[in-house]
This record gives structure tokens, sequence and C-alpha cells, in this order.
């Protein structure tokens, strides 16, 4: 059965011969981190669900034979962290329409009461009382299709709500820019968005103009709390965090310590049975949970610095 779907940011060219990857039978707290292997060189991931054997699929689709070895590097990593030893399997792809069947398969997504995610390829029409997020189907579209995203999206529009100061934000992994652009349409507010991957950065910038909040949205390559701009704009009265359940224990400290008292810092990209490892080690650094939502297989945290 499949969970989510999502483009990783890779524009299609038609000239390429595609192929669709996968791995299978992956048990539940391995999916992360095969997830994160497959997409620096895949333009779209996706995964399923077998309920009768309770196992994971992770498939994605890319140009065929791109980044072989910096997949393989991925995948051999990712065994050691999971025990899992992974089968790749592969399988040729027409590229011709693959972007037609995209839009077809895709439209427009009601996130909430508050956020409508449009494709370029969807006529605007009237919308009261929500906030739209255009996004390129070529480029990062479906992005709010994974559950991840949505819950943040959720979780965001509840603490938007409350009114509180958000002078000061930062969207970590920032990926298509969705969460950065929403922070930026909702409250008006200038909002540092970092990723480790090049062409992340570039999309958001991209998205970012085409939504009118290129001004507001600055993207930076960046990796983690080290960068001297992430230091800079300390403290942060909220920070989305979409990554994985490790690294966001691995940050903890960095990320209380970045917060503004009474901030709120929004973590997701991990999986229900992680969230209680992931806020453990953010409780330890003096963060309260607000709220967990769930969406799906996937847990969203609010968690908020005391003061």
């Amino acid at each position: 059965m499949r969970r989510d779907v999502y483009s990783t940011g890779k524009r299609e060219r038609r000239a390429d011969p595609l192929e669709t990857i996968w791995i299978d039978s992956l048990p539940e707290d391995a999916v992360p981190t095969f997830e994160a292997a497959l997409k620096p060189v895949c333009r779209s991931v996706a995964l399923f669900l077998d309920e009768a054997t309770d196992t994971w699929r992770v498939e994605g689709v890319r140009a065929q034979g791109s980044g072989d070895a910096e997949l393989a590097a991925a995948l051999a990593l990712a065994g050691l962290v999971t025990g899992v030893e992974p089968v790749l399997q592969s399988v040729p792809v027409e590229s011709e329409g693959w972007l037609a069947r995209t839009r077809e398969n895709f439209g427009e997504q009601e996130i909430g009461g508050d956020f409508l995610i449009r494709p370029t390829h969807v006529p605007p029409r009237i919308t009261h009382g929500r906030t739209v997020l255009t996004l390129d189907a070529g480029i990062a579209f479906g992005s709010g299709e994974h559950a991840s995203t949505r819950g943040c999206l959720i979780a965001f529009a509840r603490a938007a709500k409350d009114r509180r100061p958000m002078r000061s934000v930062l969207d970590l992994g920032t990926g298509s820019g969705i969460l950065a652009m929403a922070a930026a349409k909702r409250r008006h507010r200038k909002v540092l968005a970092t990723d480790i991957e090049p062409w992340s950065v570039r999309v958001a910038e991209q998205n970012a103009r085409m939504n009118g909040v290129g001004a507001l949205v600055r993207a930076l390559l960046a990796d983690g709390w080290s960068e001297r701009h992430v230091r800079a704009g300390r403290p942060y009265d909220l920070v989305f965090a979409n990554i994985l359940a490790r690294p966001l224990c691995a940050m903890a400290k960095h990320l209380a310590a970045g917060m503004a008292p009474g901030g709120t810092a929004i973590l997701a990209g991990l999986l229900g049975t992680q969230a209680r490892m992931v806020l453990a080690a953010h409780r330890r650094r003096g963060m309260v949970l607000e709220r967990a939502l769930p969406v799906g297989h996937w847990t969203t945290l609010v968690l908020r610095k005391r003061g």
C-alpha cells in the first residue's frame, strides 16, 4: 500500500532514460535511513507498506546510472547503521510522459484548514482563508504529500494562531522551501532556509520567488548549526527541522541553545516509533513537549523552550 510520495527537487530532462530503483522488505525503523540514501540521486521517492508482512519498500526514480558511486556509498552506510543488508533492484521506465504522469497523479492538496498546495499546472481559483503555496511539478512538486511535511504545516498553522513572537525563523533541511515559504507568507517574517544539498538551495530560492516571498526567504548551503549565518541569526523564535531522527537527536543541544525563551521547534522526519527517542534527547536540554501530531506512520513533535 502506498504511503508517501514526493519529489526530491530534481528537474526532469526528457532526453534522459529513467529507471525505478527500490529496496524491499525493510523494517520500519530502517525506512528513514534508506529514504535518505536514495533522495540525493532520485527525482522522486515513494514509500510503500506491505501490510501482510509489515515491511516497507523504498522506491525512487532517477536517470539511469545517475550517481551510482554516491548511491553505493550511501547504501553501504545505511546498511551499517541499520544492520540491514540492502538488495537494490531496478527497472527502466519511459522518460517520455513521466512529468505528464506526475501532473496527472497530483492535484491540489488541502492541508488542514490553513494551507493549499497548488502545482503550477493547475489553474488558480479563489480560495478563502487558506495560504496558497505554488510548486512546480517538474522541480519540487509533491513535497506536501509526505506525511512529515504535512505534519509540519499543520503544527505551524496551530502555532501561528497563538500570535507569539516569531521575529527570527529558521528552516533546517528546507528541501523545496515549502515550510520557509509557509512561515514567510503567514507571518510576513524573514526566514533563513538551509540545506546540505546545493540543488535544494536553488529550488528553494526559485520557489520563494515564484510565491512572491523571494525577499523574505534566504536559502543557504549549510550543515546544521555550525554555519556562521545560522549562528548569527540566534536566538530563533521558530525552528523547523524536518530531517531524520538521529540527526535531530545529535542536534538537540545546539537547537536548545539557539532557541529564544518561549520559542517553538517543530521537529519531523521521524517515525512514530522514534518519537520517544527524539523527545528524550530534547527534554534533557530543557525543551518541553507541547504536542505530538501523528500523520500515518510518521510523527511531528512541537517543542517549546522554557522561559
